[in-house]
C-alpha cells in the first residue's frame, strides 16, 4: 500500500481545488489514516495467531458437540447404551452415598468419579449431579491448598506435587462442567480457589521463572507431566474468570514441546525423555502416567480453542505403538515388558485410549484396547466416561484386526530397549532386552533380558518393592537382581541407582529375518568401572536363542552369568529347565572361552561350569526369598566368552529338541544346531574381540576365510556344508568379507551386518553398516526378486562372478 501512495496523492491533490496549506493538512490526515489501518491490520493478524476460545463452557471435555454425538450413538448402539446406563448408575450412587471422591489422596489417574458425575449431568441435565459436583468443589476449597504436606520439608520447600496435579484436574473438570449453574460471584470464588490453591503453586514451582525451583533436567519426567499439564487443563477451565489464564496456557503449550523434545543432560546424567520411536524411558507404567496426562492436556486444548491447534511433535503419533510393542498377550490379562519400577501388569491402556481420543485412529490401537476385554479385574460399574465419549464407536470396532500391523521386532535406540517376538499371536514368544540409562525409575540393569514363552513369564526381572524399603535400592534396583554378567559380584556401580549412569548402554543392529533374529546390547559404558568390554549378542535361530557374551575386566576375577526365573527350575542333564504350568525353556551354557592375562588361549568346558544357587527376593514381597542362578567358570579370568543356549520348548519340538555340537579352535568358538530339517553353524571369531589393533581379525574358521566377528550359515539337512551355494541363509555381524576355495561370498570395504535369505527365486536381504555401503554378495542364480531392508530393489547381477551388488546411501 505504501508503494502506491505517491502516485495516489499526486492525482488526489491535482483534483482538489485547495490551498497549499490545506493540501499539507490533508496529506498528513491521509498518511495517518493509512498508518492506523496498517497497524490495525497487523494487530488483527497478531490476534488471529493467539488462542481463540470457543463460545461457551464446557471448554475441556463433554462439550455440546460431544454430548450430541453420544446421544445419537446411544440410540443406535446397544453396547454404548449399556455403558451409559452403568455410568449413570454409578453417578447416582455417588450422589446418594456421597462417595464420589474429590481428587484427594493423590488422584493422578483419569478422575473416574468426577468424570462420571460430569458426564451424568451433561447428558441428563439433572441438577442433583451438578449439586454433588458443587459440594465436592466446596469441600476441596476448605483445604489450605491442594498439595502434599511432606513436600514442604524439602530444601527449598516444594509447594506442589502429583497430588496437586490430580486435584487441579478434578476441580477443573467439575467447575467447567457446572459453569452454567454458577453465579458470577460463585464462578469467581471457585476460580480464585483453583488459582491460589493449585495452579499458582504448580506454575511457581515448575514453570514461571520468578520462583521456579524445578527444571526439565532434574524433574522433567512423569512428575512434570502430571503437575504442569493438569495446571494447563485447570487454566483452560477458568479462561472467563482469570485474565492471566490464556498466557499460562500458551506457556505450558510451548513447554510441552520442550518436554517432548528434551534430549538429556550430561551434567545431570539425565536421559532424553522420549525415544524417537515413542517410548518413555521410565518403564511402561510410568510411561503411561506421563504420556496420558500430556495427551489429555492436548485433547483439552483442541476442544477449548478454535485455533490454533495444540503444538505438535511427530513422535506423538508413535506413543500408542510403544505400548503395543512392549506388551505380551496370553489367554489371561495383558502384561508388559518388565524393566524398572512398576509391575508385570503395567500397560498403556490410558495412553492408547487418549491417543484415540486425540484423533490417532489406527486399527492397531483398536486391537490393543480390545485385549483388555478379558481383564477380569474390571468392575463394570466403573465404566470409563472418557472411553464412552471419546473411544471407538461400533463402526470403529468392526475394523479390529486379527493382529496389529506392526513388525515382530522393534528397537528403541534412545532408551536402549528392544522387543523381539515370534509372532503377534497369543502365547507366542517375546524376548525383551534392555541396555540403556540408569536414572530414577530405571534400574542398574544394562544388558539384561526377559522372556515370555507359551503364555508364561519364564526368564524374569526381579521386580521391585515399596520405594521406602531399604531393599528397594539395596537389592531390587541393583545389578544382582537382573539377568546380567557380574565380575566379582558387581556390574554397575551401586551408586548409579541414585546418581544415574554417566555413560549409558545401547541396543542396536536389530535384524529380523523371520526364522533368524539378532540384536546387540553394549553394556560397557554403565559397567566401565569393572568391565573393559561388556558386549551381549542375542541370536535367535528357530527354537534356539543364543546369548553370546564377550566380556573383559581390568584384572583376573570371577565372572558370573545370572539368571532369574519365573517358573520352577531344576537341573536336567546338561540343562537348567525352567517350567511354568504350560510352557518351559531349557537353558544350557555351552562353554566360555577363557583368556587369562597375556597368556595364550585356553578353554573351559561345560562340565567344569558351576551352577550356583543364590538367594534374592520375590517381586513386591520382602518376606519371601527367591532363588536365582549363576553360571560360573571354574577359574578366575580377565576375559571370557559365554555362549548360552535358551531352547524354546513347545508342542512341535517337545519330542525332538534341537541338538547341539560344539565347534572350537584356537581362533573360534561356535556351535552347530540341528533342528527341523536344517543345520546352522554359528562361529564367534575370537580374534575379533579387540585383542589385536591395526590389523584385521583375519581368521580361517572351518575353511571359511573371514574377518567377521559373528557368523551363522544355515543349510538344509544333508546339504554339502562346504558349498556356500547350497546354503539357505547367511548371517554376518561386523564382517567385511567371506571367502572359501577362491570364491568370494561377501565383499564390502567396511564391515556390515547382514542377513541373506534364499526363498524360491527371491533373495531377501537385511543390510546395515556405514552411511555409504557397496556390498557384493554371491548368489549362484540371478534372483527374479531382490528385497533390501523390506523394499523390492533393482540390483545389478554379474554372471561372471555370480554376484549382486547392493548399494546403500543413508541420509
Amino acid at each position: 500500500m505504501m508503494q502506491i501512495l505517491p502516485s495516489y496523492f499526486s492525482w488526489f491533490f491535482r483534483m482538489l481545488p485547495m490551498s497549499k496549506f490545506h493540501r499539507i493538512i490533508t496529506a498528513w490526515l491521509l498518511i495517518w489514516t493509512v498508518v492506523v489501518c496498517a497497524n490495525a491490520q497487523t494487530a488483527a493478524q497478531d490476534v488471529s495467531d493467539k488462542l481463540q476460545p470457543r463460545n461457551s463452557h464446557p471448554y475441556l471435555f463433554f462439550t455440546a458437540d460431544d454430548i450430541a454425538r453420544l446421544k445419537d450413538r446411544i440410540e443406535k448402539d446397544k453396547p454404548a447404551e449399556e455403558a451409559w446406563s452403568k455410568i449413570l448408575a454409578g453417578a447416582t450412587r455417588a450422589v446418594e452415598q456421597l462417595d464420589a471422591g474429590s481428587g484427594r489422596g493423590g488422584d493422578r489417574g483419569m478422575g473416574g468419579g468426577m468424570e462420571q458425575l460430569c458426564l451424568a449431568y451433561r447428558m441428563s441435565g439433572d441438577k442433583k449431579f451438578a449439586e454433588r459436583i458443587k459440594q465436592l468443589l466446596q469441600d476441596q476449597m476448605q483445604r489450605p491448598d491442594f498439595s502434599e504436606a511432606y513436600l514442604l520439608e524439602r530444601d527449598p520447600p516444594w509447594h506442589s506435587g502429583l497430588q496437586t496435579g490430580g486435584a487441579c484436574y478434578n476441580f477443573a473438570i467439575g467447575f467447567d462442567c457446572i459453569h452454567d449453574l454458577l453465579s458470577s460471584e460463585e464462578s469467581k470464588t471457585f476460580a480464585n480457589a483453583l488459582v491460589e490453591k493449585g495452579i499458582n503453586l504448580i506454575l511457581q514451582d515448575w514453570v514461571l521463572g520468578n520462583q521456579r525451583i524445578h527444571s526439565l533436567d532434574t524433574m522433567g519426567h512423569n512428575w512434570w507431566s502430571v503437575c504442569v499439564f493438569n495446571a494447563g487443563i485447570a487454566s483452560i477451565a477458568i479462561l472467563d474468570e482469570e485474565p492471566r489464564a490464556l498466557q499460562w496456557v500458551e506457556r505450558i503449550g510451548a513447554g510441552s514441546v520442550e518436554w517432548l523434545t528434551y534430549a538429556g543432560s550430561a551434567l545431570e546424567t539425565k536421559p532424553r525423555n522420549i525415544d524417537r520411536e515413542g517410548g518413555f524411558y521410565e518403564s511402561v507404567g510410568y510411561s503411561d502416567l506421563g504420556i496420558s496426562n500430556f495427551l489429555r492436556f492436548r485433547l483439552a486444548w483442541n476442544n477449548a480453542f478454535r485455533s490454533p491447534k495444540a503444538p505438535d511433535v511427530p513422535v506423538i503419533e508413535k506413543f500408542g505403538d510403544f505400548f503395543c510393542n512392549t506388551s505380551y498377550f496370553n489367554n489371561g490379562r495383558v502384561v508388559s515388558l518388565f524393566f524398572g519400577d512398576g509391575s508385570l501388569t503395567s500397560n498403556g491402556r490410558r495412553s492408547v485410549s487418549m491417543a484415540w481420543a486425540n484423533g490417532m485412529h489406527k486399527n492397531r490401537y483398536l486391537w490393543y484396547l480390545n485385549q483388555f476385554k478379558q481383564d477380569t479385574t474390571e468392575v463394570p460399574e466403573r465404566a470409563s466416561a472418557f472411553d464412552l465419549v471419546y473411544g471407538p464407536t461400533k463402526a470403529d470396532l468392526a475394523q479390529i484386526p486379527i493382529v496389529p500391523d506392526l513388525p515382530n521386532s522393534v528397537v528403541f535406540p534412545d532408551m536402549g530397549w528392544a522387543a523381539l517376538r515370534s509372532s503377534w499371536e497369543k502365547n507366542a514368544t517375546l524376548l525383551g532386552v534392555k541396555s540403556g540409562f540408569t536414572w530414577n525409575h530405571s534400574h542398574a540393569d544394562a544388558g539384561s533380558f526377559v522372556l515370555f514363552h507359551g503364555g508364561e513369564y519364564l526368564l524374569v526381572d526381579s521386580g521391585g518393592t515399596s520405594y521406602a524399603a531399604p531393599e528397594y535400592d539395596g537389592y531390587y534396583r541393583q545389578s544382582m537382581a537382573h539377568n546380567v554378567v557380574l565380575f566379582n559380584g558387581q556390574a554397575q556401580n551401586p551408586e548409579d541407582t541414585y546418581f544415574g549412569t554417566q555413560f549409558p548402554g545401547t541396543v542396536s543392529h536389530l535384524m529380523d529375518a523371520g526364522d533368524l533374529k539378532y540384536v546387540f546390547a553394549d553394556a560397557t559404558g554403565p559397567t566401565a568401572w569393572r568391565f573393559v568390554r561388556n558386549f551381549r549378542h542375542f541370536l535367535w535361530i528357530g527354537d534356539v536363542i543364543l546369548i553370546i557374551d564377550d566380556v573383559k575386566s581390568f584384572e583376573p576375577g570371577q565372572f558370573e552369568w545370572l539368571l532369574h526365573v519365573g517358573g520352577k527350575a531344576q537341573k536336567k542333564d546338561l540343562d537348567l529347565e525352567v517350567a511354568g504350568e504350560k510352557a518351559s525353556v531349557l537353558v544350557r551354557p555351552l562353554f566360555p572361552e577363557m583368556f587369562s592375562g597375556n597368556a595364550g588361549l585356553s578353554t573351559d568346558y561345560p562340565e567344569k561350569m558351576r551352577l550356583v544357587e543364590k538367594s534374592g527376593l520375590k517381586d513386591h514381597d520382602l518376606k519371601t526369598k527367591d532363588t536365582y542362578y549363576a553360571f560360573t567358570p571354574a577359574e578366575p579370568a580377565r576375559r571370557t566368552k559365554f555362549i548360552v543356549a535358551v531352547v524354546l520348548v513347545n508342542e512341535s519340538n517337545r519330542k525332538i529338541l534341537p541338538k547341539f555340537e560344539r565347534l572350537q579352535s584356537l581362533e573360534m568358538n561356535g556351535v552347530r544346531i540341528r533342528q527341523k530339517g536344517t543345520v546352522t553353524d554359528v562361529y564367534l571369531n575370537l580374534l575379533a574381540d579387540g585383542r589385536i589393533r591395526h590389523r584385521n581379525a583375519n581368521a580361517t574358521i572351518n575353511g571359511w576365510e573371514t574377518d567377521a566377528y559373528l557368523m551363522a550359515i544355515t543349510y538344509p539337512e544333508g546339504a554339502d556344508m562346504t558349498d556356500f551355494d547350497a546354503a539357505s541363509r547367511l548371517f554376518i555381524a561386523d564382517g567385511s568379507y567371506l571367502r572359501r576355495n577362491g570364491k568370494v561370498m561377501l565383499d564390502s570395504l567396511s564391515k556390515v551386518y547382514l542377513t541373506a535369505t534364499k526363498r524360491d527365486n527371491t533373495l531377501d536381504l537385511l543390510l546395515q553398516g556405514q552411511p555409504v555401503v557397496n556390498a557384493i554378495l554371491r548368489t549362484a542364480w540371478n534372483p527374479s526378486v531382490v528385497i533390501v531392508n523390506g523394499e523390492n530393489s533393482k540390483v545389478p547381477y554379474d554372471k561372471s562372478s555370480k554376484s549382486v551388488t547392493i548399494s546403500l546411501r543413508r541420509q
